[in-house]
């Protein structure tokens, strides 16, 4: 089976270069809807066994808007392992502020997963996301077991590095080694026989998108 794995669209925080996290949330930007139905019209072909999303707003809105566009009637499933890393004191603030305030944690979040101290700052340490991350994908490849069976998932950026990083066998010192996860961007994985674990297909697609990214479309 593989998984469709994308990332909600861009947001306002992602815009103001702010952590969202678990727990913090904000609204799609308008250019975003045109970017959700740009990719949901390019996998339009694609029949999906079903549809999974997180239970932030961002990812859910993203999810529904990327139905209407495929012209897809399945029930969206929440599902909690899909929601955004806690990122604990940084969620809300701005990255420069955060540098500032912890710039050995933010360094070693983005850089050096394997040394995060998300004890210190209140957040989710990224084994336990990967923890998570396991845990969903193997259960869709039991639920789900034939080669020919697709599914769509919409997610957040950090966790998903987190999540497919896991389903791809890496261990935690490499699961940001394929790099950025662009809004709105697709990525898939392919189970593998034992549905244990999974191989990379495509990373990061966004040239459904038909656009140059910036900066601001990765954090």
């Amino acid at each position: 089976m593989e998984i469709y794995f994308v990332r909600h669209g861009k947001t306002e925080w992602n815009l103001e270069r702010r952590f969202q996290g678990g727990h913090g949330d904000s609204h799609l930007l308008p250019e975003s809807y045109a970017d959700i139905e740009k990719l949901g019209k390019y996998l339009r072909k694609t029949k999906f066994r079903a549809v999974y999303a997180s239970p932030l707003e961002r990812a859910r809105t993203t999810a529904l808007k990327l139905e209407e566009a495929m012209n897809c009637s399945l029930p969206v499933h929440i599902d909690e392992r899909l929601r955004e890393m806690n990122l604990g004191k940084m969620e809300g603030e701005k990255f420069d502020k955060i540098a500032e305030l912890y710039p050995e944690q933010i360094d070693d979040f983005w850089h050096h997963p394997e040394k995060f101290d998300a004890a210190s700052i209140d957040a989710e340490s990224y084994p336990h996301a990967m923890e998570r991350g396991l845990s969903f994908g193997r259960e869709m490849s039991m639920k789900y077991p034939s080669k020919e069976d697709k599914i769509l998932v919409v997610s957040h950026g950090a966790v998903l590095s987190a999540i497919m990083g896991a389903l791809l066998g890496y261990d935690v010192k490499h699961v940001r080694q394929n790099g950025v996860i662009y809004n709105t961007s697709v990525t898939i994985l392919a189970s593998r026989p034992d549905g244990q674990y999974f191989d990379l297909v495509k990373w990061s697609d966004v040239t459904p998108l038909g656009k140059q990214m910036s900066e601001t479309d990765g954090l």
